[in-house]
């Protein structure tokens, strides 16, 4: 089953260009979305966990509030922003203190005192109360009997919103919130599994975070919105959509995941807008941050230089990796067997090592076709990425492999003497082997050695890192 997060859920509205994301992240103390004095820059909404004084919820960054529809994205934003404030417990509604109120301040103030939920109106811009307490009284006019004041971008009085914050959502029970919402109608599921496994069962229960990645348009956002069952990220055929990462969470069979939907990642020469450049590193940070990679291919294009790019990004930071042939609905039914030769030699050419490992899936984010299968790959893949080995199984395996084909002479007339190796840690599965000198190991016998240990441990869905020290 997949199911969504049962925290209280906190949403950030307002207009364009009052501070949202800002705001976002100072509350999240940490810089997630990206902030630029231009209109729409946000578009998807941005989900972080916030804990404080003991207490957790989930905070949502939404699009400026636009009523003026016409605009395809504009109103897919709007879309967005309906499906969050329906599912929030207590709504931030953030206007600009500096300038005052306006019209579109008036109307979403309007529609949300429809919608009965618990609302603060947060007056942003409020450097300095004495110079600018006069400009607070118009924005009683709203109908909102809670203010409050803060300046995100200095982080004054952030910590006193968050108390309140705590206090809106805990409030009565501490626990009463959180048991109604297991019956919300965000917890329905959505997609259906009968699949158990006990060994599944005894997983850590750390959420896993996914990383989906790929060229603009072919179908990101798309997945990602299957698997959660709504249109929780903005989907268009317009390259540069997604410009934030996008954290969305669930949870399949009593196991958490983290998708983050990222922006596409074009060539260095065709980037052009500074915000494009900042989503293209927060697309790669993503990455850094993940512990599985899915990379989307559509089946509409041929495989390039740019897939193997961002595969290459993923290899080099040592991420598993799943490649995702998205569209598969497209191919006809008698050019299957063709299609999927095709698309193997393909893939296993811009890969080159790292196909040792890499896994690969055929799907389709119109029809759901291939979706649950997905996290049955993740979760092996996880398992193998976690996985320990005792150090004298090393040691015997290194041994052996040393014994069948020792190393042989370098150019400086030594040989390589591999004393004793061990497993120093996980995510990747990382060995230390200790020698007479790091210099001598040739990155051809590091490369057998790796093969050595891929193959008598069974690493077929991970990457491992192998690092030579002088004893």
């Amino acid at each position: 089953m997949i199911s969504k997060s049962i925290l209280p859920i906190v949403v950030i509205v307002g207009r364009t260009n009052v501070g949202k994301s800002t705001l976002f992240n100072s509350l999240a103390n940490k810089k997630i979305a990206i902030t630029k004095n231009e209109k729409n820059t946000t578009r998807n909404c941005l989900n972080s966990n916030i804990s404080w004084l003991g207490k957790e919820f989930i905070l949502v960054d939404s699009g400026g509030f636009e009523f003026d529809l016409k605009n395809i994205i504009l109103k897919k934003v709007y879309e967005q922003n309906i499906i969050n404030l329906n599912s929030a417990d207590l709504i931030l509604f953030l206007v600009d203190g500096q300038e005052g109120i306006n019209n579109l301040d008036k109307d979403i103030s309007i529609f949300l005192r429809k919608i009965k939920k618990k609302i603060i109106l947060v007056i942003n811009k409020i450097e300095n109360y004495q110079r600018d307490k006069d400009n607070i009284y118009e924005f009683y006019k709203l109908g909102l009997k809670d203010i409050f004041l803060v300046s995100a971008e200095q982080k004054t009085g952030i910590g006193d919103l968050l108390d309140l914050v705590i206090k809106y959502i805990y409030s009565d029970n501490d626990d009463k919130n959180l048991n109604k919402r297991t019956d919300h109608k965000e917890d329905i599921e959505v997609l259906n599994s009968n699949n158990s496994d006990n060994e599944e069962k005894k997983i850590d229960k750390k959420i896993i975070k996914i990383a989906v990645v790929g060229k603009p348009n072919v179908g990101k956002s798309s997945f990602v919105n299957k698997i959660l069952g709504e249109e929780r990220n903005i989907v268009d055929s317009m390259s540069g959509t997604t410009r934030d990462s996008v954290d969305s969470f669930c949870n399949y069979n009593n196991q958490d995941y983290m998708l983050i939907d990222t922006a596409g990642i074009r060539k260095k020469n065709k980037i052009k807008e500074s915000l494009e450049f900042y989503s293209v590193l927060r697309s790669k940070n993503a990455i850094k941050q993940c512990d599985v990679c899915i990379l989307i291919i559509d089946t509409e294009n041929e495989i390039n230089e740019q897939d193997a790019k961002i595969a290459g990004i993923v290899s080099k930071n040592f991420k598993p990796l799943i490649v995702a042939i998205n569209k598969w609905d497209l191919v006809e039914k008698n050019d299957y067997i063709y299609a999927i030769d095709k698309f193997n030699t393909m893939i296993d050419n811009i890969l080159g090592f790292a196909r040792k490992y890499t896994q690969k899936i055929f799907l389709s984010a119109l029809t759901g076709e291939g979706i649950l299968k997905i996290f049955d790959f993740i979760k092996k893949t996880w398992h193998q990425y976690n996985f320990r080995i005792k150090t004298h199984d090393v040691n015997y395996l290194i041994k052996k492999s040393i014994t069948k084909n020792p190393p042989g002479f370098s150019k400086y007339s030594k040989r390589l003497k591999i004393y004793y190796s061990l497993q120093v840690d996980v995510c990747p599965p990382t060995f230390v082997l200790f020698v007479n000198d790091p210099v001598l190991m040739h990155f051809s016998y590091k490369r057998y050695l790796e093969n050595q240990l891929i193959k008598e441990f069974n690493f077929s869905k991970t990457p491992i890192k192998i690092i030579t020290k002088k004893k």
